[in-house]
């Protein structure tokens, strides 16, 4: 049979022609492809989940991509953050502009635009401007919640996901349709029952799995398939290739949710919010003092060389220096991240010391 169709001779558009094997899937097709060109996200952290997302939607076509994102690349992330290499490491560079600068690389017809920020309610709500899907690639309840009371306030759908050893969760939550994350977990779990990588460990295996089901439940969104969509809890445990699809509907339809049923927002008005954030499994605390003058980050390294026990590092992205037992990583808008120490108070007290309060 010729292959000379009208859908045929579409696939040969150029603009197309990258994505011609997803577009043969029958789900998403040229109109499909369009509507994912035209479709604008916002990735809140760009991890382990973060990374797997960032590049499975880029190769997939969405037309814009802000990674929002705090933190900097270690060794022990190239384990499962499929975004860095051993060079990002040596540049010092931060996540969000390391896997920008890759993406770009993979897909220049995408724009990728690094932010290197801690997102908070103070600028979450300027940093998603005009997104069409919010994606949850984190690591705490905390912003997990934040970024839920913004999309409930705003009507917008995201995707939860999270990881931790073998096992994963995934949800689509679709505001005043499906259950929000504060149906299913109206509080965060106490540190004792919230174990971190760090304690337990991470398959990479997980990682992709978890990050692949948020990519799909995205591209749905974001090609107007709504009836597609899952609207369970997905539980996986991926050492014994156990799938659980949890009906959690009822939590939305007869709860009474502190969030979108009875219109609160604490951590999107800064009621809950806190000012330092002890990191998942990285016995450091960052903490958060914004400044009203651009940081010289010479004339940081110059104070710090009397006490510094190791070579002093910077560049335009961050500043990084070990003082005794303790990493100090500062950044240009003031957030500094203390590593060596889980206690807040400590954190604080070593941030006054050597970057002033």
């Amino acid at each position: 049979m010729s292959q000379e169709t009208p859908a045929f001779r579409e696939l040969t558009d150029p603009a197309l022609e990258r994505y011609s094997r997803q577009v043969l899937y029958e789900k998403i097709g040229v109109e499909g492809q369009r509507k994912l060109a035209a479709s604008r996200v916002v990735l809140i952290g760009c991890g382990a989940l973060g990374t797997v997302l960032a590049n499975t939607l880029v190769r997939a076509g969405v037309g814009f991509m802000r990674i929002c994102d705090r933190d900097y690349i270690e060794r022990n992330n190239l384990q499962r953050q499929v975004l860095f290499d051993e060079a990002d490491i040596i540049a010092n560079l931060p996540k969000a502009e390391a896997a920008a600068a890759k993406l770009a690389r993979v897909n220049s017809d995408v724009t990728v635009e690094p932010a290197v920020v801690d997102v908070n309610h103070a600028n979450i709500e300027r940093l998603t401007q005009g997104a069409d899907v919010l994606l949850d690639g984190t690591d705490n309840f905390e912003t997990r919640f934040l970024i839920n009371d913004l999309a409930v306030k705003t009507r917008r759908p995201w995707i939860y996901g999270a990881v931790i050893s073998a096992t994963g969760l995934c949800l689509t939550i679709i505001p005043h349709n499906t259950p929000c994350l504060r149906c299913v977990f109206e509080e965060a779990p106490p540190p004792e029952m919230n174990p971190t990588c760090d304690t337990v460990g991470v398959l990479a295996s997980a990682v992709n799995l978890v990050a692949s089901l948020q990519a799909v439940e995205t591209i749905k969104l974001l090609t107007g398939q709504h009836a597609e969509i899952n609207r369970h809890l997905v539980h996986i445990d991926a050492w014994s290739g156990r799938f659980v699809n949890v009906n959690v509907q009822s939590a939305y339809e007869k709860g009474d949710c502190p969030c979108c049923k009875r219109g609160r927002f604490p951590y999107l008005s800064g009621e809950s919010a806190s000012t330092t954030t002890t990191l998942c499994g990285r016995d450091a605390v960052q903490v958060n003092m914004a400044v009203s003058t651009p940081i010289s980050f010479p004339a940081i390294a110059e104070k710090l060389k009397p006490v510094a026990t190791g070579p002093i590092k910077h560049n335009r992205f961050m500043l990084k220096a070990t003082v005794d037992e303790f990493e100090l990583t500062l950044f240009p808008d003031g957030r500094a991240i203390i590593k060596g120490t889980g206690d807040a108070d400590k954190a604080r007290t070593l941030y006054a010391r050597y970057f002033g309060a």
